[in-house]
């Protein structure tokens, strides 16, 4: 008898950028739209990105999803994405934030700069070593 992971294996993508909860991505959604020409119904697609802050991960395998959070217009709009799904055409990833928990459904209720998360920096570590060795080296 086949896993469950066996038969889910042919349908993950594996172009997908690793990130986290916290981070600032893009998503670039396959949007198709009914145009009339002449006459005739055509279905034109295009990409339309959806940029905002990754609040939530949920799932594994086929079924992973992720919630992205943004304001639009000074009103909080929140989009759940199939991480696998063909409708998403990318994922670029802008900005990482260090966060502690696992959801950022506090981020609901605040606004401004209140919603600001930490930076995380990836070679925040080899950065600091470097002015002790400048300071040795001299």
């Amino acid at each position: 008898m086949r896993n469950l992971s066996e038969i889910e294996k042919p349908f993950l993508r594996k172009d997908r950028p690793q990130f986290a909860v916290g981070d600032t991505v893009n998503v670039g959604v396959v949007i198709t739209e009914t145009v009339e020409k002449k006459g005739k119904l055509e279905e034109k697609e295009r990409i339309q990105v959806f940029s905002g802050v990754v609040i939530a991960r949920q799932g594994t395998g086929i079924t992973q999803a992720f919630t992205v959070r943004r304001i639009v217009a000074g009103e909080g709009v929140e989009r759940v994405f199939p991480l696998h799904s063909p409708k998403v055409a990318s994922i670029e990833v802008l900005r990482s934030s260090h966060v502690r928990r696992a959801k950022l459904y506090y981020l609901r209720g605040r606004t401004g700069k209140a919603t600001r998360l930490r930076e995380r920096f990836e070679g925040a570590v080899a950065g600091a070593d470097a002015p002790a060795e400048a300071a040795a080296t001299s």
